[in-house]
């Protein structure tokens, strides 16, 4: 079984494009399913012998277990994915999955910041130091373009148009895309490119956009690691996360009258249900106010 599993992870990275992420992912959920298929209260070990049952008694067993929705449907996109490789190349005769739908998940509204929050956090860097030089210039220019964090370490010097004012990242699938920055932000990565990088640069070759201290292109946890700690330090009673700042980068745009396919591109959102879900946040600001601000609220 794992055999399979191996084809078709090669199948999505180099076929599909896939991120590096989204592959650690299938294939988690899927070795996941392949120990419940072994287990004794299912006894499967080949992939013909699944059956449409053995997949909902598995989705039902995780959500008994407390799984959240969105791992469920995941885990079954995992699965549908697998299955419809496996019919493709002929490795399966029939394909359990056809008739099985995406198990319904209620999206949980994202976390945002006020501007003034948002305000706060970016004056937590210390700018005088190289690394927080770095680490403002990184926030200003997540927040200033919605992008992944994924995308935001993987930009190189190139990608950033300083004078046009756009960069250019690769997102999901590795489909690009063009977004616009702004002057803030351009300022600040321009700083950091004067003052900072210089100093953190081991290698003369070396063309990712943001390092870490050893020279090398800052990990996800590292950052991860640096927007909690800056997260904490300014006081601000909310979970901050590189996702936080892209919520709040399409809330924002959306609030002060920006076009809902113009976020969605800048987003790389490939369907707009996706992106709808920041109307849902920016109608409960509304409410929000309108029941502080009106006397008959």
């Amino acid at each position: 079984m794992d055999k399979y599993i191996t084809a078709f992870i090669d199948f999505i990275r180099y076929e599909k494009g896939l991120s590096a992420n989204t592959q650690a992912a299938y294939q988690r959920d899927l070795q996941k399913f392949v120990g419940y298929l072994n287990s004794e209260c299912c006894q499967v070990s080949r992939w013909e012998d699944v059956k449409k049952k053995d997949i909902l008694n598995y989705l039902s067993a995780e959500m008994d277990a407390g799984v959240a929705n969105s791992s469920l449907a995941r885990s079954f996109s995992s699965i549908k994915g697998l299955y419809k490789f496996l019919a493709g190349e002929g490795l399966v005769a029939l394909n359990p999955t056809t008739d099985l739908e995406t198990p319904k998940i209620r999206r949980k509204l994202p976390q945002i910041l006020s501007i003034e929050e948002v305000d706060k956090l970016m004056e937590q860097p210390d700018v005088l130091l190289p690394l927080g030089l770095r680490d403002r210039a990184m926030l200003e220019l997540m927040y200033g373009t919605g992008i992944r964090v994924s995308e935001l370490l993987a930009l190189q010097i190139d990608d950033i148009n300083m004078m046009a004012g756009f960069l250019r990242c690769l997102g999901k699938g590795r489909k690009e895309r063009i977004i616009p920055v702004n002057h803030t932000a351009i300022n600040w990565v321009e700083r950091y490119l004067a003052r900072s990088r210089s100093l953190l640069l081991r290698r003369s070759q070396e063309r990712t956009l943001f390092l870490n201290a050893h020279g090398r292109r800052l990990s996800r946890q590292g950052y991860f690691k640096i927007l909690a700690q800056y997260g904490e330090k300014s006081g601000i009673k909310k979970e901050i996360t590189p996702h936080t700042l892209r919520h709040s980068f399409a809330t924002h745009l959306l609030e002060n009258g920006a076009d809902l396919r113009a976020v969605q591109e800048m987003l790389g959102h490939a369907d707009i249900s996706t992106t709808q879900i920041y109307t849902h946040l920016s109608k409960s600001r509304l409410r929000e106010v309108y029941h502080q601000c009106h006397p008959r609220a």
